[in-house]
């Protein structure tokens, strides 16, 4: 069995809702995994979702901001929602499905000033991790585990379009990247979508709404990841690597999310 684990930036799930269902019918994720959904609960399109083959619905919703959301194929059992966000938004939704955790986060921006004294977001994000961390150093490496989500931070070189000058800004400083590898180190979790496009290759999932053709100035972050557990690294890598990928077509469309969907098979 393939299980596509999808997650996707939709900022605003209701007004991307037409993206949604052409992206479900084109690529079939089984477990669409969204952030930046922007409403409540209640304003949640159920109905287009169960249209779509997807009635399996976990939301962890707030008015106008934020907001995370699971929608699945398969029956979704309960898994610990964990608090990780000190000031209560919704940045966290899990649920379990065919026997693996999931967990979804919209981790904070941060702000504009890297300094945690000077600026309470970008405090805020690192907390944040910090905590996540923490949860996930007391975990059993070899439980089913995947994280995903708009983690708000490229790590790494060559998921940037220039280090050199992003490495000043807010998503690639040098404390937000060791707060990532914290995390990662903390349960060994392994990056599906940079397995199966190895560095120096450039890989981006974010391109500001500022460039008039996103392709062509490519300033692009890395900043939506699929993580998972050594637990699922055999259902990884099943086929002798990893079949993740940025759908970057999508950014592409009509009236997009700045954020592409990006996607990860697990052989179970």
């Amino acid at each position: 069995m393939r299980l596509r684990l999808c997650t996707w930036n939709v900022n605003s799930v209701r007004l991307r809702a037409e993206q949604v269902a052409r992206f479900v019918d084109e690529q079939a994720p089984d477990v669409l995994c969204m952030q930046e959904i922007k409403c409540q609960e209640g304003e949640f399109p159920r109905q287009v979702f169960e249209d779509l083959g997807l009635p399996h619905i976990r939301i962890s919703g707030q008015k106008g901001w934020h907001g995370v959301a699971i929608a699945s194929r398969l029956p979704l059992e309960g898994a610990p929602t964990l608090a990780v966000c000190r000031e209560g938004h919704a940045r966290c939704v899990s649920a379990k499905v065919a026997g693996i955790e999931i967990q979804n986060f919209y981790v904070p921006a941060g702000g504009d000033v890297p300094d945690r004294a000077l600026n309470p977001k970008f405090d805020h994000k690192l907390d944040f991790f910090e905590k996540l961390t923490a949860e996930m150093a007391r975990r059993d490496p070899k439980a089913p585990l995947a994280i995903v989500g708009d983690l708000n931070v490229a790590p790494g070189e060559f998921d940037v379009w220039s280090h050199k000058q992003m490495s000043r800004i807010v998503s690639h400083t040098p404390v937000e990247v060791a707060a990532m590898e914290a995390l990662k180190a903390s349960l060994g979790f392994i990056d599906l979508p940079r397995e199966a496009t190895p560095e120096p290759q450039k890989l981006f999932s974010w391109w500001s709404y500022r460039a008039a053709d996103f392709r062509a100035s490519n300033r692009g972050l890395r900043l939506d990841h699929i993580w998972v557990s050594p637990g699922l690294r055999e259902a990884a890598f099943r086929q002798g690597s990893a079949a993740a990928r940025v759908h970057d077509d999508v950014r592409a469309w009509t009236r997009p999310s700045d954020h592409a969907p990006v996607t990860a098979d697990l052989g179970l």
